[in-house]
């Protein structure tokens, strides 16, 4: 505000006069100026939010937040974090079960992490994922055995332990203060209807499988266990670990396989769930590796009439790799997933 401002001399003569009459003016204007730059940051901010809103997923921001489709989007985040973590694989047959994974450290200064776990001395449990997750949850399966055989002095059915997982991976995806376990893990088990091998999702869903794998690149393993599983029901306790061992190393792209970088972990008959040692593991890889990387399921076809020496000494199948060099591979371990 300045003398022109006012319609009469004697105002101009009044401002001009008493310094307090003009700081209070000056300041009126100072206060007018900011708001109208505090009017134009907010409109600038607006139309940022707007931009920023465009370019992403409004519906992801909770878990029970339904989008249009009918998705739960962070349970499907859950799902992708699975697919992240290192390959695990299971089978079983009428009398064992057998649980492999690898174990790949990041680094050379560090130790892998653990992926396979006890449960009981029926039941073990195979993760991909989030270890951390895939940890509390094997913790709270073994106290779940062990109030079982407290209370009742037998041991818990592997699908009723497998019903209480689902129950409470489902309940934290109807939980806004919670998120889902982004952790997937093969349940395997003998008890007295059997051998079982059970998928348990993030989702709260569950699946019992005669053979599957999950993780990084399981794709490739499971091409070769759609190919092979209608042998597993008769196969002996070595033949499903050699099986187990191909399927693993399908998920190594080229890689070769040592007993370094997986774990083998087997429960029967008779036989309480263990670890096998590097030893063992080893002299089994280098035994297919000698015999010509055939897999222990294949027998060679009896010659035709006719037919000369080559053809009754050919393979019955050739490698299960060729088959999967189409099959994508993941982007690679989530950082969390080590």
């Amino acid at each position: 505000m300045s003398p022109n401002d006012f319609k009469t001399g004697q105002d101009a003569k009044h401002w001009a006069e008493d310094p307090r009459v003009r700081d209070e003016h000056r300041e009126r204007e100072r206060e007018r100026e900011r708001g109208d730059t505090y009017k134009f940051v907010e409109s600038i901010h607006f139309c940022c939010t707007i931009k920023f809103t465009m370019f992403r997923n409004q519906y992801d921001t909770d878990v029970t937040t339904w989008s249009p489709a009918g998705r739960l989007f962070q349970v499907e985040y859950a799902m992708e974090a699975v697919k992240q973590g290192s390959a695990a694989i299971g089978l079983r047959s009428k009398t064992h079960v057998v649980l492999a994974c690898v174990n790949k450290a990041n680094s050379e200064l560090s130790s892998h992490q653990k992926k396979i776990f006890k449960v009981d001395d029926h039941i073990g449990v195979a993760i991909a994922g989030l270890t951390a997750d895939g940890r509390v949850l094997s913790r709270y399966m073994r106290n779940e055995c062990i109030n079982y055989s407290y209370t009742y002095e037998s041991p818990l059915p592997v699908g009723r332990l497998v019903v209480q997982l689902a129950d409470k991976a489902q309940v934290c995806t109807q939980r806004s203060w919670k998120r889902p376990y982004g952790v997937g893990l093969l349940v395997g088990g003998l008890d007295e209807s059997g051998a079982h091998l059970y998928y348990n999702c993030p989702s709260g869903n569950y699946f019992e499988y005669q053979a599957f794998a999950i993780g990084s690149r399981s794709q490739a393993a499971k091409t070769y266990l759609e190919r092979k599983f209608e042998s597993f029901v008769d196969s002996s306790r070595e033949n499903l670990i050699k099986d187990a061992l191909f399927a693993l190393r399908e998920t190594l792209q080229g890689e070769k396989l040592t007993s370094s970088i997986c774990t083998i972990s087997i429960v029967g008959v008779g036989e309480a769930f263990h670890t096998l040692d590097q030893e063992t593991v080893q002299g089994l890889i280098n035994e297919f590796e000698v015999v010509g990387e055939e897999p222990p399921a294949d027998e060679a076809a009896p010659p035709e009439q006719g037919a000369g020496t080559e053809a009754a000494l050919a393979p019955a199948a050739p490698a299960a790799a060729a088959a999967d060099e189409g099959a994508p591979a993941d982007q690679g371990v989530a950082p969390m997933d080590i």
